[in-house]
């Protein structure tokens, strides 16, 4: 039998406008997913930081993405009211209509509690830290069999009991253990990211902030807040001691900024 002859015996043809009928269902189902998901379609994350919550909502609805309050905290040189912190950070790449989380600064500090953080890990015991409402400091590193395992929990060099009622954003400092033959991190890259991101990369790298350099640009600790980091010392992914300090320049200024320089 020919091709025309196989063509036309109604059972090859009824195979044939099947196949067809699913082809083009499963075309117009991935059309619809895409158009309804927005598929491969994101948005940069608005920065939100200093804003009131009526600007971050109209800011939100501008962007395509939702807001919603996830903590606050007092922030003594911060205006009340205003977002102090965002997830994820400014500038992140998301779906339409992903909903970020904001942090406000309150008028009056809360009281927490201060959590027990012995023999946890850095990243358990900074999670926690962040939990409680409260800020992390230092990290003080004293000779022990186990790295970064929190040996004291202290405020202004005094340890503190778990329990112990404080004024929510108190900062804390911890001692960690450090051993001899686990003792190295690499520095991370905090270019062009803002100044808490940047801070909180750092911590989580294991390492200290050192001197802040400011530009002539940033005027009061809101600037501050909003600044991005436009040098750093050690530079990015050199291996240095865990504990060691990372300095940074930081400016509001986008021209200063690495990528603006290429």
């Amino acid at each position: 039998m020919d091709i025309k002859g196989i063509l036309n015996n109604w059972i090859v043809k009824n195979i044939l406008l099947a196949i067809a009928f699913v082809v083009v269902l499963v075309t117009l189902v991935s059309v619809l997913l895409n158009l309804g998901t927005q598929h491969n379609r994101q948005i940069a994350v608005p920065d939100f930081t200093n804003m009131t919550w009526s600007e971050a909502r109209r800011a939100a609805s501008d962007a395509g993405v939702r807001i919603v309050l996830a903590d606050s905290v007092y922030v003594k040189r911060l205006k009340p009211g205003v977002v102090y912190l965002q997830t994820p950070e400014a500038g992140a790449q998301v779906k339409r209509g992903r909903r970020i989380r904001l942090t406000t600064n309150t008028t009056v500090p809360k009281v927490v509690q201060m959590p027990s953080l012995v023999g946890f890990s850095l990243r358990q015991a900074k999670g926690e830290i962040a939990r409680a409402g409260l800020t992390l400091g230092r990290l003080i590193y004293t000779r022990d069999i186990a790295t970064n395992n929190v040996l004291r929990q202290q405020r202004g060099g005094v340890d503190i009991k778990p329990g112990t009622s404080l004024a929510s954003g108190t900062t804390i400092n911890l001692v960690l253990g450090l051993n001899p033959n686990d003792n190295m991190t690499y520095v991370p890259k905090l270019l062009g990211k803002q100044y808490l991101p940047a801070v909180d990369q750092a911590l989580e790298s294991s390492l200290n902030i050192g001197r802040l350099h400011f530009d002539e640009t940033v005027k009061t600790y809101a600037d501050s807040v909003s600044a991005f980091v436009y040098q750093q010392r050690p530079a990015p992914s050199e291996k240095v001691r865990l504990g060691s300090e990372v300095t940074m320049s930081l400016t509001t200024d986008p021209d200063k900024l690495p990528a603006a320089r290429k």
